[in-house]
């Protein structure tokens, strides 16, 4: 479990705040689920407008939306936090703090100097490292040992403002994106009504970021999960895990996308080229740059995810045959 650091404690008999929760996906719940069972009070959530998911395209409203709904809080949901309506509805709500967690839009300097204590965002990563849009996804495919979650002041800048605080959380080795982002939402939560306490303590101030140590985390967009199978075995293996479960690795098998599930490296490469399949009793292998890998679960067009042994009887790969070689 991760530890908190450069937090202070919640004084007795200090009144609660009145807070906007801030945030859409389900690494947002944990928060909430937590700032409702917390002494502050949550007056409204924004997030998201309801737009289609899944493959029939039906329209559904956010996960925080629906924990919302259940807890019978009001929710917000402009097209944009810019909306002359919303800024309105802001001002009349008279919160203390707003509180983001993966919201998914910029907040506007018109909306950020609303609440007295500002907009406190909970980050996923150890600032000044991985500023961005997927911080936990970078931190698997960069190969770190160690990451974390830190809260700090939303300004302007792409997650420039000074931090209140951190908790650490280290990479297991086999850790995808979606393993340690689900830890992460869990101890980041607690770290987020930590600070929350401190502010309305009054014992808590951030600190201005390092210069030092800065690295950005760009959204990680379809294109950029397609595996490279000239680069090494290790390589292979952090990019596969940093993007499951999304935007899900892939490659290329006979002119449509294979999707990947976490590979297992491998020191040799067998004699295997890059891309080039090996089907025997000890699995299904690649060869990459240097070494191979073993595939773990792959997932054909229009089907479901499977054993890779399972989808080689199908497949029948000819000797030589590789993946990754045609678009």
């Amino acid at each position: 479990m991760g530890r908190c650091r450069r937090l202070g404690a919640a004084g007795r008999g200090e009144p609660p705040l009145r807070l906007l929760l801030a945030g859409t996906p389900d690494v947002a719940v944990p928060s909430l689920e937590l700032l409702l069972a917390s002494d502050h009070d949550v007056v409204a959530v924004l997030t998201r407008p309801d737009a289609p998911s899944g493959r029939g395209r039906r329209v559904s409203r956010s996960p925080v939306a629906e924990r919302a709904d259940a807890a019978g809080v009001p929710v917000l949901q402009p097209r944009s936090p810019r909306d002359p309506d919303f800024l309105e509805q802001l001002a009349d709500l008279a919160v203390d703090c707003a509180p983001v967690v993966a919201y998914g839009a910029l907040v506007p300097a018109a909306a950020l100097a609303v609440p007295r204590f500002g907009w406190v965002n909970l980050h996923f990563s150890l600032l000044p490292a991985w500023r961005g849009a997927a911080p936990v996804q970078h931190a698997v495919m960069a190969g770190d040992e160690v990451t974390g979650a830190s809260t700090f002041r939303l300004e302007e800048g792409l997650d420039t403002g000074p931090v209140y605080g951190v908790v650490t959380e280290p990479v297991a080795p086999r850790d995808t994106a979606g393993d340690l982002l689900a830890r992460l939402a869990v101890s980041g939560a607690r770290l987020l009504v930590t600070t929350l306490d401190g502010i309305a303590a009054g014992t808590l101030e951030p600190r201005p970021q390092p210069a030092d140590g800065v690295s950005l985390a760009p959204r990680i967009e379809p294109a950029d999960a397609r595996v490279d199978w000239s680069l090494p075995a290790h390589v292979v293996d952090r990019r596969v895990r940093g993007t499951t479960p999304a935007p899900g690795a892939w490659t290329t098998w006979r002119g449509d996308r294979l999707r990947l599930g976490p590979v297992e490296p491998l020191p040799s490469s067998l004699g295997l080229e890059p891309g080039e399949l090996s089907v025997g009793p000890t699995g299904v292998l690649v060869g990459t740059g240097r070494g191979a890998v073993r595939l773990g679960e792959v997932q054909p067009a229009g089907r479901r995810m499977l054993p890779a042994p399972d989808w080689a009887r199908g497949a029948r790969p000819a000797p030589g045959e590789r993946l990754g070689g045609d678009s």
